[in-house]
């Protein structure tokens, strides 16, 4: 009988802390996307993309 209570106990603590770690992802998802909206909506050079230009600039090294 002890065995089956300490199951049923870490049983829930586990569902516990899955139901923490869910909630913890969903305010930053929530957060990620607020932030995007924001930097989205004020036309912000970080909310653009960078590949417009060459990737490598001037000539290569010399060996």
């Amino acid at each position: 009988m002890h065995q089956l209570e300490l199951h049923r106990f870490r049983s829930a603590e586990l569902r516990r802390e899955a139901q923490q770690e869910r909630l913890a992802r969903e305010v930053l998802r929530h957060r990620r996307a607020a932030r995007r909206a924001e930097s989205a909506g004020h036309g912000a050079p970080a909310a653009e993309s960078h590949t417009d230009g060459p990737r490598r600039h001037g000539q290569p090294r010399t060996a």
